[in-house]
């Protein structure tokens, strides 16, 4: 790494007319090389903390921008990766989680001076609209988000050699890319502990849509510590919504009305049960104690606030980052298998 001393000189501002600023001219301000000026400028990979300053001090001084369409051109890349979300265009704001991914990819790739580009593929025309402009190179990979075992678009990035990440397991593809996940399963027996350690003993879950890793396997954790006491009477699927979370209660109150515990696979269906528990008059936590996943904000406006499973959410975002720019790079890339959190509060 070089290491200087960091050289304040005076603010100067590029006058009409002027030539623009060059990476030689940051060097010379800041006393280091062109090359450490590049790594800067490319993602600091390598440069001391010091160096960093010094260049980050002398690009504000003199004013220089970086030419990202002449490097395009000169290396091939788009400098863009593509967040892709195939669900319907609604969920991106109806989904708190969504929208914070999106924000953790975005500030991950602002310090290497790249751009997400937000995709939706939620219908037939959507996917073929993605299809030609990822294929086409205008963007350097894609950040594949919430996919469902049926969705046809991730056989065409992977036949059209577009390097991918998936955020979450993509059911039947597991071992096609690589995949950025928390322990779905071991979180979900967390939780479900947790709420037979409150003495629960009729704990019901909501599940998340079978054909997604997180409705599948989230189920699996909650059989598997449950054991002999599973009852399959006490399950419902929801589809991540609040009013699924709503209905699938409702459906639990009427088949047993002993429950006196529901896991749902997210916050969103926890709140929907939670609503539908107060229209019954039972009580959260007296009667019915509740428990969620994701803790994405929701969780805490809640009334009482919600047991939940803290998902990592900028850790995942800055990983697939790394993960996906290593893949465009020809590096090796192996899976991430993140932990997750048991935030307890009142409505358990």
């Amino acid at each position: 790494m070089e290491s200087v001393t960091p050289i304040r000189p005076p603010v100067t501002t590029p006058m009409p007319g002027k030539r623009r600023p060059t990476i030689r001219d940051v060097a010379a301000v800041a006393g280091v090389s062109r090359g450490t000026v590049s790594r800067v400028i490319n993602g600091g990979h390598w440069v001391s903390p010091e160096a960093r300053e010094a260049v980050e001090l002398a690009i504000r001084n003199t004013g220089y921008h970086a030419n990202h369409h002449a490097r395009s051109l000169a290396t091939g890349r788009a400098n863009s990766l593509a967040f892709l979300l195939t669900e319907p265009q609604h969920l991106l704001f109806a989904d708190p989680t969504f929208s914070i991914l999106l924000r953790g990819a975005a500030e991950a790739l602002a310090q290497r001076n790249m751009t997400p580009v937000l995709l939706v593929a939620g219908s037939e025309a959507e996917r073929q609209n993605v299809t030609r402009f990822v294929s086409a190179g205008h963007v350097d990979g894609v950040l594949l988000i919430s996919s469902h075992e049926s969705e046809p678009l991730i056989d065409t990035l992977i036949a059209a050699r577009i390097p991918t990440v998936a955020c979450g397991i993509p059911l039947g593809h597991s071992d096609d890319v690589p995949i950025v996940s928390v322990d779905e399963i071991g979180s979900a027996r967390k939780m479900t502990r947790h709420l037979k350690e409150r003495g629960r003993r009729r704990i019901a879950m909501i599940t998340g849509p079978s054909d997604t890793g997180g409705g599948r396997y989230r189920f699996v954790g909650y059989r598997e510590e449950l054991g002999a006491d599973f009852d399959p009477l006490l399950v419902e699927e929801g589809d991540y919504s609040t009013e699924s979370g709503a209905a699938a209660m409702a459906n639990l109150l009427e088949r047993a009305p002993d429950v006196d515990a529901v896991f749902a696979a997210n916050d969103r269906m926890a709140a929907g049960a939670m609503s539908t528990l107060r229209r019954a008059g039972r009580s959260v936590p007296g009667d019915v104690a509740v428990g969620g996943f994701d803790d994405s904000g929701l969780a805490e406006s809640l009334e009482p606030p919600l047991t939940t499973m803290r998902q990592p959410f900028g850790e995942i975002s800055r990983t697939m980052v790394d993960l996906l720019l290593d893949l465009v790079d020809g590096k090796e890339t192996v899976s991430r298998t993140l932990a997750t959190r048991l935030i307890v509060r009142d409505s358990t």
